[in-house]
């Protein structure tokens, strides 16, 4: 691991403590995961072979394994990894549910496993400046007509730029850094953001486009906590908004996570 992954991994050990609560309690999570998981379901064949990316406590490699499919869930954060794996034995998962405390930086550990889907959610994928590397060993990890849907971070978020009114600016233009400093748990670490254009253009030889679209467009950000129960008109509204709008350019660029899915293309 880099200097930045140790960090990385340190924050999110640490935040494994409290990660299913935060997640539990916040519907912005839950609206986030819903659009996630209904993309993936619309693409993915019944008992696939799935390899997911920056697991965390596993709550979506739980719900995929619950649907039948078989998920090897990797993480950087060794912690993060206990969790999930105190889960499994819970509900009795062993059989369709396996776990690897490793980098998506090292995916040569998987000693050539393949697999017909990856995944990879919550911006998981923002946390390296070298996103080409990641990308580029998905071909041999797939399957023929594998596919792939991940959640990133764009440079563009509508919800940040308006903070240029209360002379946050810093924070209004934090994405169109080269880095930005993120602080969880008392760790700090680097995130990059990567346009779609960037994913596409890196895949463009061995993948095509099948889904582009944005997420928290008009509805805010997880960040805005209590949102929801406080004004669960407005947020009704705005989710609808987003539905109608998600996938039409630039809202599908300028977004706070745009969920984007590529298929391997026949060799």
């Amino acid at each position: 691991m880099n200097e930045n992954e140790i960090h990385v991994s340190k924050a999110f050990s640490k935040q494994s403590i409290v990660f299913d609560e935060l997640d539990k309690t916040n519907p912005l999570s839950e609206y986030f995961r819903s659009i996630y998981r209904q993309e993936v379901n619309s693409n993915i064949k019944p008992n696939s072979n799935i390899l997911e990316l920056n697991c965390g406590t596993g709550i979506d490699a739980i719900y995929f394994a619950n649907k039948g499919h078989h998920i090897l869930a990797t993480d950087i954060s060794s912690l993060m990894v206990d969790k999930l794996n105190i889960k499994i034995q819970n509900q009795h998962l062993g059989k369709s549910l396996e776990t690897m405390t490793c980098s998506y930086h090292e995916l040569g550990k998987l000693n050539k496993k393949k697999f017909d889907y990856i995944l990879s959610n919550f911006g998981g994928l923002n946390c390296t400046d070298q996103l080409n590397t990641v990308l580029s060993q998905f071909t041999s990890l797939l399957n023929e007509e594998g596919k792939i849907t991940l959640a990133i971070m764009p440079k563009v978020c509508p919800w940040e730029l308006i903070m240029v009114f209360k002379a946050k600016f810093k924070t209004a233009f934090r994405r169109w850094s080269k880095r930005t400093t993120a602080h969880i748990e008392g760790e700090y670490f680097y995130c990059y953001y990567y346009n779609p254009s960037y994913v596409i253009n890196c895949l463009r030889k061995d993948f095509k486009l099948i889904s582009l679209r944005g997420v928290f467009i008009t509805v805010p950000p997880e960040f805005y906590h209590g949102f929801v129960e406080r004004y669960p008109k407005i947020f009704s509204f705005l989710s609808w908004i987003d539905s109608k709008i998600s996938k039409i350019f630039p809202f599908n660029y300028c977004c706070d996570h745009y969920i984007i899915t590529l298929q391997k293309k026949v060799q």
